[in-house]
């Protein structure tokens, strides 16, 4: 469970950085996924920075991943909005609601539910189908990043931000199915496409769309499919009798991050033009506002996990 909250952190901190890299990235022509968008926001110390503390994230995930089942797992990084919400208050000086502050004690209180209920991680391989079955959805996430980038801008962040979260969750699934290094082994290259699939539908996500909703959508595509895959295929458990337990806590975890969706992407500061438009997220939406995962520069306007927080002295719009 540490290393599952560590990654959490990881991953809340990288949000803020790639989100500042991103934002400070000059936008593509058209409204579609932006792979040369990758190369440019490379060039940002910012979003490498962000890169390494995924890294350093996704190691501990993996290390989770192999020891945890994966729906505490899931809800564990979904948490990473929390993370996100505090870092920008504390460091942004973005101004939380009350419901928001609210939402970060009801994630931490969903992911104390889940430590309590949760049983040990499921040994089981699963159906024989099911690494083919991966490989698959990868190559379906890259499909659905070509149709969704053709889309208008509100649909447009949720189809981005849905096919990443599904990506991710691929990758969830296919950490727990490795078994050794085997090159003949479908499993490793839907890790690939997956992941690869969904950093480039995410980051396009958050510089062309609402942060809001790409991030909304991200969070549910990660957590609940690979949640019912871990309990239906691969064994994953709860502690006897506490199955309502870990349900409870995995809703209320993932509820509560999802009222923190606009912390996906770092503020802007208040006043400020940027390149896709004013500093106020109601101008901003179709410009270039982005999902989960990307940002602006250091600013009150949103938050670090890729969400969408307003330039207004209540923080309260998200852009959308």
């Amino acid at each position: 469970m540490i290393c599952a909250l560590a990654s959490s952190v990881c991953f809340g901190a990288a949000s803020v950085l790639q989100a500042m890299g991103a934002r400070a990235t000059t936008p593509g022509t058209g409204g579609g996924v932006d792979i040369a968008l990758m190369w440019r926001v490379l060039r940002q110390w910012r979003y490498l920075a962000g890169l390494c503390a995924d890294g350093l994230g996704f190691v501990l995930q993996i290390v989770a991943l192999r020891t945890l089942p994966i729906y505490v797992v899931g809800a564990a990084l979904a948490a990473s909005l929390a993370v996100t919400a505090v870092i920008a208050s504390r460091v942004l000086r973005v101004r939380l609601s009350r419901v928001e502050w609210t939402a970060v004690g009801v994630v931490c209180a969903g992911l104390a539910l889940l430590a309590l209920a949760s049983g040990k991680e499921g040994h089981e391989e699963g159906p024989g189908w099911l690494p083919w079955a991966l490989l698959a959805s990868a190559f379906g996430v890259l499909l659905l990043g070509v149709v969704g980038g053709r889309l208008p801008a509100k649909p447009r962040a949720l189809v981005l931000g849905l096919g990443a979260g599904f990506g991710f969750g691929v990758v969830e699934v296919a950490v727990r199915l490795i078994d050794g290094i085997d090159l003949a082994d479908p499993v490793w290259y839907a890790l690939l496409v997956g992941g690869g699939a969904a950093f480039v539908l995410l980051t396009s996500a958050l510089q062309r769309g609402s942060v809001t909703t790409a991030t909304a959508g991200a969070v549910l595509g990660e957590t609940v499919g690979p949640a019912i895959i871990g309990v239906v295929w691969l064994g994953d458990t709860t502690r006897e009798g506490l199955g309502w337990l870990a349900v409870t806590g995995f809703a209320i975890a993932v509820a509560g991050s999802l009222t923190l969706a606009r912390f996906g992407e770092p503020p802007e500061t208040e006043g400020r033009p940027t390149e896709t438009g004013p500093a106020t997220r109601a101008g901003a939406e179709g410009a270039g506002a982005g999902g989960a995962g990307t940002g602006s520069a250091p600013g009150p306007a949103s938050g670090p996990g890729g969400h969408d927080h307003g330039t207004g002295p209540d923080r309260g719009q998200d852009g959308s």
